[in-house]
């Protein structure tokens, strides 16, 4: 049978409506949301945010996050129109199945490994760092031979081991209970990302705004339309997450309502909040302050501005405080991040094993949780070893350009789909299709494009052993192509 061979939307749909065997259905569209905004808004909004704006946009750093979004906004839309169809869990992966047959879902399921389970390790490392710091600030000193791996000066990094198995132990509990918590940790963060736009608002000065578009200095990328672009590539990691909402379509309670309204609303509260923020951020100082900082430093520049010059001449921000509470929504947004990974790894995983494309322990369901109790077990120790000895930057840019790669794939997915299957109902349809779908799939090209080279080898050499292991095991076993 043909590698391209497609699953039938009606296996799909029937699939998603085995209750008996299938996952919970517990989430609401509020709780949707708040998954999204729980993956979203992370860290990367108060490091990236700083060093673009110094090295590539300026203050036009605002422009480089409205062009971010609306590669995000257009693959939304199509996103939208797939998970309200096709309520399965999977997302990018399921929707690839069905469109555009077997080959290609095992590819773009195998590229979301990237995006979220590797994903989510890297991202507990800098919980940990952050934790440290944390601590560090009231004056407690934490052994560094614990707190990172080998290859970053230490021997196992425990906290990063410790923030993963919580999570883990958090979503085999059951994914509303994971919810819960979620929207707790989502409300902390949002709060202190308001504060800081509410508070910072009357220190901007608009000369920091000048020029709004520096010139280019001769160098691709540095500043005037292509440093825009490259920003715009670069803080398009802190949009990361909006499609994590779709791998959870199975346990939405009505997903032809609520899913749509858990993607797209996600995407357009973050917009605006980044927008703010980086808004003033570049306003109260100037975004040459930024160079050369990293990790929670852009953001402590800006709030040291906040305040008045004394009579020594020097700074005395009005809010010392505000930086502990940028660190605790670092934390609560790194925890969210890893939370709302996993869970997306999971889901496209037990997907895959229902398919026969994975080992069947993926899509084991647990008799009293009614999750994927083996599989988060399973990913909670290749997470955990990962973040324990691995340093941080070994996947750097690749979660970016594996995610913009799944952005066009869907795109492309509903362009195929509303040509080969027309008539199938839709609760929610992709406006001014194929225009939308075609300006997502440019948009995302586009920034791809502007990512460095080796990132580009990397995803190569990733999706070659993704080849091996579909060519050795997932072919064989595939339900679609072994119906006996």
């Amino acid at each position: 049978m043909s590698l391209f061979v497609k699953k039938p939307l009606s296996k799909l749909i029937a699939e998603a409506e085995d209750s008996e065997k299938g996952l919970k259905k517990t989430l609401t569209s509020r709780s949707l949301v708040a998954l999204g905004i729980g993956a979203i808004i992370g860290a990367g909004l108060f490091s990236i945010t700083g060093g673009a704006a110094a090295a590539n946009a300026g203050p036009a750093i605002t422009i480089s996050f409205i062009v971010a979004a609306l590669g995000c906004g257009f693959a939304g839309l199509c996103y939208a129109e797939f998970s309200s169809m096709i309520p399965v869990a999977g997302s990018a992966y399921t929707y690839s199945y069905a469109t555009m047959g077997e080959f290609i879902a095992w590819i773009i399921g195998w590229d979301l490994v990237l995006e979220y389970a590797v994903g989510a390790a890297t991202v507990s490392i800098s919980w940990s760092r952050y934790l440290v710091k944390f601590l560090g600030s009231f004056g407690m000193h934490v052994d560094p031979t614990f707190t990172a791996g080998p290859w970053d000066g230490g021997m196992i990094n425990l906290p990063a081991v410790f923030i993963v198995i919580c999570m883990s132990l958090l979503l085999i509990r059951g994914t509303q209970e994971s919810a819960k918590v979620n929207a707790v940790i989502v409300a902390v963060k949002v709060i202190v990302v308001l504060i800081f736009i509410f508070l910072g608002w009357k220190y901007i000065n608009t000369d920091n705004y000048k020029p709004y578009i520096p010139e280019n200095t001769g160098t691709f990328g540095e500043f005037g339309f292509s440093g825009i672009i490259r920003a715009a590539a670069i803080v398009f990691f802190a949009y990361i997450g909006f499609d994590a909402v779709s791998t959870a379509a199975q346990e939405a309670k009505n997903p032809k309502k609520d899913m749509p309204i858990g993607i797209l609303g996600s995407l357009v509260i973050c917009t605006v909040l980044y927008i703010l923020f980086a808004h003033v951020m570049t306003g109260v100082t100037s975004y040459k302050s930024f160079a050369g900082k990293d990790g929670i430093a852009p953001v402590a520049v800006a709030i040291e501005h906040m305040g008045k010059v004394g009579a020594d001449g020097t700074l005395h921000p009005d809010f010392p405080w505000l930086n502990k509470a940028i660190i605790i929504a670092i934390l609560g947004g790194y925890s969210s991040v890893i939370l709302v990974m996993l869970l997306g790894q999971s889901r496209v995983f037990f997907s895959m094993s229902k398919d026969g494309l994975l080992p069947p322990v993926f899509s084991q369901v647990n008799a009293k949780y009614r999750t994927p109790a083996k599989s988060n077990l399973l990913f909670m120790v290749f997470v955990s070893l990962f973040a324990a000895f691995v340093p941080a930057r070994v996947v750097g840019e690749m979660t970016s350009i594996g995610t913009l790669f799944a952005f066009i794939l869907v795109c492309l997915g509903v362009i195929v789909l509303r040509k080969s299957q027309p008539d199938a109902p839709r609760a929610f349809k992709t406006p001014l299709v194929p225009l939308v779908p075609i300006l997502g799939i440019v948009t995302c090209l586009f920034m791809m494009v502007f990512l460095p080279l080796d990132t580009w080898l990397r995803l190569i050499v990733w999706l070659i052993i993704g080849l091996v292991i579909y060519f050795t095991y997932g072919a064989k076993h595939s339900k679609l192509r072994n119906p006996d």
